[in-house]
């Protein structure tokens, strides 16, 4: 149970900042947002909220922003059509509805001959008297169709309509929302742990190991290596590392007191490589500082993003495997594993892979972020948008073969942990 709280803690906060961003930007542009979902499929629980309705869905697959202007999102009042509406003080038209058998109080009744329900907004027809009127339509007008509502989209107010750099905004600020959750992660682990310096101080010795036999002791902070100034414990590390059975000289400090030692490291094998090694543990020391604190998030996100970058990067060089992907089930599987370490582990796991989803969100591949992004791009440098009907298709197709990719990735991490 711990497991699955964690997993649906960590990947849920991590899908909600994602959408959140795509969320926050469409408002802010002038975009009517229709539905802002956790998970994807059958809905689970709706709460409906101003012009959005909020939800959250069975599978446990991403989750979506859905705004005015997508293709199932238009509505037409096709010509002969007999609809009942609701006016305002303004005799503006404030419902339409659909289904004919309807009958609320006040309600007049129009055989449509025309409509406009995106630009203009007005609506045109003949009455119960066979009279032509035309009615304007208040921007806020709902339509009901079996008994669900859909709030009218004017194209001021619909994806389409907005500038390319309003629209690449709001597809970037998802990915851009991740790294800033990963940030705030940072942040809040250093305030609560300190900042590690990295310092290369000796945390412990190994009994009867060849630190031990030159003498190092715990709390020695080592400053030179064969008169090479050290800073950062991985340099200890390296140096160690590549000498194999080769005397070093290691300058350290002890209490405030400068000392020269000699160590020779042993020649293991690990993982087909033979590295050295004297016998030492290692704990960073930490500092409390709220500006360092601040600093780490930022620095600590930036470090994982190149890492990641470099991963992909030798991913793409080396050839690819499925096995380097995991999908909902590695994830969770992940995650259950760190869950042993504390909650420390899981907040640095989270931000981690808030990481992760904002870079491959990025990559310009076909229906995801990265892909939108890059037929603005094409827009912008054309002077004009390439054709929907095409690019819908596009993202069609990648949808599809994301979809089976998943589907691979799945059975593949489900065959790795349960077979």
């Amino acid at each position: 149970m711990q497991s699955i709280i964690a997993f649906i803690v960590v990947f849920g906060s991590i899908v909600f900042f994602h959408e959140l961003g795509h969320f926050i930007f469409a408002k802010r542009s002038g975009i009517l947002v229709r539905e802002f979902a956790i998970g994807m499929g059958p809905k689970i629980l709706g709460i409906n909220k101003g012009e959005t309705l909020y939800t959250i869905r069975l599978l446990p697959l991403g989750g979506y922003v859905r705004m005015a202007g997508d293709d199932a999102d238009v509505v037409e009042l096709q010509p002969g059509y007999r609809i009942g509406m609701l006016l305002n003080n303004q005799n503006e038209v404030t419902k339409i509805v659909l289904n004919q058998n309807k009958q609320l109080p006040d309600m007049l009744f129009l055989e449509v001959e025309k409509a406009d329900l995106q630009k203009d907004l007005w609506i045109e027809g003949y009455d119960e008297d066979e009279k032509l009127v035309r009615y304007s339509i208040a921007r806020n007008a709902v339509i009901e169709e079996n008994g669900s509502e859909l709030i009218i989209a004017p194209y001021d107010r619909q994806f389409n309509s907005k500038s390319v750099g309003k629209r690449a905004m709001t597809i970037f600020a998802g990915p851009l929302f991740n790294f800033i959750l990963s940030i705030i992660v940072f942040i809040v682990i250093a305030f609560m742990t300190g900042v590690p310096t990295y310092e290369p101080v000796i945390a412990g010795v190994v009994k009867d190991s060849p630190a031990s036999t030159a003498g190092l002791a715990k709390g020695d902070l080592v400053t030179a290596i064969n008169g090479k100034s050290i800073e950062t414990w991985q340099e200890l590390s390296d140096a160690i590392q590549k000498n194999p059975e080769k005397e070093l000289t290691l300058n350290i400090n002890r209490d405030g007191d400068s000392d020269t030692v000699k160590v020779t490291p042993t020649k293991k094998k690990i993982d087909g490589q033979t590295i050295g090694q004297i016998g030492v543990q290692y704990q960073s020391p930490v500092e409390k500082s709220p500006l360092k604190a601040i600093s780490f998030g930022f620095t600590e996100t930036y470090n994982w993003i190149i890492k990641i970058f470099t991963i992909l990067g030798a991913l793409i060089t080396g050839g690819f495997t499925i096995d380097a992907l995991s999908g909902p089930v590695g994830i969770y599987k992940a995650t259950e594993e760190v869950a042993k370490y504390g909650v420390i582990n899981i907040m640095n796991w989270a931000a981690v892979l808030s990481i992760n989803l904002g870079i491959m969100n990025l990559l310009p591949l076909p229906a995801l972020d990265g892909g939108r992004l890059l037929f603005f791009g094409f827009e912008a440098v054309r002077g004009k948008p390439v054709d929907r009907q095409k690019e819908g298709m596009v993202h069609f197709v990648g949808i599809v073969l994301l979809m089976l990719l998943m589907i691979a990735v799945t059975w593949n991490d489900i065959q790795r942990f349960f077979f």
